[in-house]
């Protein structure tokens, strides 16, 4: 542990800097997050120095800021592990540490946690104090004001660090403002405001109560923390987020209020590195990159499904004007910054918000548009219920465009795509698409364009391996028999899981059949019944959960049927899959060709 607590202002931004360094040092070699976690160095020192890590709740929200909290909290040497197989996370999580109150890697839960921590903390007659980082892209999410709603209402003491580093919640106006802020939250102030009150009630008639409360409203109006403050929730800033000394008295301040408080915290992205200072998206999460001249480490490889995706749904978009599409904070990450580019008025970044992005394009299928949800798997988890009740219950032509589905990498637990098949194929109406390859997916997206009806497409991170077949047009509910075989073996393979089938297939002396599925809902029953006139036993592949997967629905099927077929299954496990390069992943879950053909032979 770095001793946050003895230290001088001057020493402590000697640690800022040291933080800073470590961090773009690790960082510039292995990826990570990098802008957002750079501007939040003194911000944490300072939650260090006024709080306890030990003993109060630390939450940060998604967690991405939380690399100057690791290496304060004694994982200095081991921060050189940060998102690697094996190493530390990068994200908090307890069993690395005390210190880090929860799991999180998703959006806008840290009040939330807040306020059921004090809760429990005022029911057990305990002291702590739960302290919230949460970003200004965290506040577009609704889950945030519905838990800042119950905080107004209970008034349990909470402090919230709204570390502002992209725009304001409202225009600040320069240091009038500031200056007030802090006196409505001081103590001077409110003991003035409880002797006025008291005056009043005592001797003057219940009309002057007004005057009291317009005089005390009239201060708040010209603050830009007026939202809050009507929500019941005290408002302290903007303070500057890089001035250790201003952010350890705001924070002793607001610690000592007994009550919920926002600090508002203004700062800069990739503070004390000048290449990535101010708002620029792709210094987020980065890759490795020379130190000297900010340059990334270029690949040269195929091109990414995601690329794939945004040049064919761009195609489509130019010739039909009815469709139309939304992102939820993730643009540049889903490739539909290009479509928002040219088609200004068709598409959408709703920020934070993929419950609204779903119940939107409902709307907007109702009107006979033809609109693309285009979302992450791991994020499609938010907007599970408007999938159920506004798309799929009114049978709406909702297609949702999944990216990074299955492994993702150093992202880990929190960002694995492994569920999206096992809570989408129990929807009725819903359609499940998967394409093998990158033709397959531009054919896979005029398909669920005109469908009229849910349809979900998913497609992996990274590149889709090119394959040689011909490339047909998706039939509802149809699958492809590839290669046919004269052995009693059959792969059949969903989305990338047709490129692991293949693979695997070349590695063992076996003529196997080899099926691409193209639809987990609707099953090609036909295919299916008479594939097993010719095969006893089947191997499924595909990069989901094994529980409601893939194989899960053929077993449905086969007992439905009273068909007897042997069904072996290379999904995943019941586990959360950890953080570390996506093929010592595949490897340590037994999952890589060789492995699975060594399987086979053994079964």
């Amino acid at each position: 542990m770095i001793d946050i607590k003895n230290k001088s202002t001057k020493e402590l931004e000697i640690v800022a800097q040291k933080i800073r360094d470590r961090i773009i040092d690790v960082v510039s070699r292995n990826g990570g997050h990098f802008s957002s976690t750079l501007g939040a160095v003194e911000l944490t020192i300072g939650m260090h120095k006024v709080f306890d890590s030990t003993f109060d709740p630390f939450i940060f929200d998604v967690s991405h800021q939380c690399y100057p909290h690791k290496l304060i909290t004694g994982r200095w040497e081991e921060f050189e592990t940060i998102r690697q197989f094996g190493g530390l996370s990068g994200f908090t999580k307890p069993k690395e540490s005390q210190c880090d109150y929860f799991v999180a890697g998703h959006s806008s839960t840290s009040i939330s946690l807040a306020v059921g921590a004090a809760k429990a903390n005022k029911l057990s007659g305990g002291s702590k104090v739960p302290v919230v980082m949460i970003g200004d892209g965290s506040m577009t999410a609704g889950m945030v004001y519905e838990a800042l709603n119950e905080l107004g209402d209970l008034k349990l003491p909470v402090v919230i660090i709204l570390n502002d580093n992209e725009m304001s919640i409202a225009k600040p106006i320069g240091a009038i403002s500031k200056y007030l802020s802090k006196l409505l939250a001081g103590k001077s102030y409110q003991g003035f405001k409880e002797r006025v009150d008291k005056f009043i009630r005592n001797n003057l008639p219940d009309g002057s109560l007004y005057l009291a409360k317009r005089f005390e409203e009239s201060l708040k109006l010209i603050t830009p923390g007026m939202l809050f403050e009507e929500m019941g929730i005290d408002y302290i800033g903007p303070i500057d987020g890089h001035d250790i000394e201003e952010i350890i008295d705001t924070l002793t301040l607001a610690k000592n209020f007994g009550k919920p408080v926002i600090v508002h915290a203004k700062t800069v992205k990739g503070k004390g590195y000048k290449i990535a200072e101010g708002h620029f998206e792709h210094w987020h999460g980065v890759g490795p990159f020379d130190i000297e001249t900010g340059k990334f480490e270029t690949k040269e490889g195929a091109k990414s499904a995601t690329a794939v995706f945004s040049e064919a749904l761009y195609n489509l978009a130019l010739k039909d004007e009815k469709v139309v599409g939304v992102t939820a904070a993730m643009p540049s990450g889903t490739g539909i910054d290009k479509l928002m580019h040219e088609f200004p008025n068709r598409f959408w970044d709703v920020a934070i918000a993929e419950q609204h992005a779903v119940t939107s394009m409902a709307a907007m299928a109702k009107e006979g548009f033809k609109p693309f949800v285009t979302i992450y798997s791991t994020f499609l988890q938010r907007g599970f219920d408007q999938i159920i009740h506004d798309v799929c219950l009114m049978n709406l032509g909702v297609t949702f465009a999944i990216d990074r589905a299955g492994i993702v990498g150093a992202d880990g637990e929190t960002h694995q795509g492994q569920f999206d098949i096992s809570f989408l194929r129990f929807l009725p109406n819903m359609t499940l698409v998967a394409p093998r390859d990158s033709k397959t997916l531009e054919l896979s997206l005029e398909f669920g364009a005109n469908l009229g009806s849910p349809c979900a497409i998913r497609y992996p991170r990274g590149a889709l391996k090119e394959l040689p077949y011909v490339a047909t047009p998706f039939i509802h509910g149809k699958g492809e028999v590839l290669k046919s075989g004269s052995s009693n073996i059959a792969f059949i393979g969903y989305g990338a899981g047709v490129n692991r089938a293949i693979d695997t297939s070349n590695l063992l002396d076996i003529d196997i059949t080899i099926v691409d599925l193209r639809f987990v809902k609707p099953l090609d029953k036909e295919l299916l019944t008479k594939l097993a006139t010719h095969t006893t036993k089947w191997y499924i592949f595909s990069d989901s959960q094994k529980q409601g997967g893939v194989g899960s629905a053929i077993l449905e099927f086969l007992n439905e049927a009273k068909i007897q077929i042997e069904v072996i299954t290379f999904e995943y496990e019941d586990i959360y899959i950890q953080h570390g390069d996506t093929k010592l992943l595949e490897f340590d879950l037994g999952i890589t060709p060789p492995q699975l053909a060594k399987k086979v032979q053994l079964s």
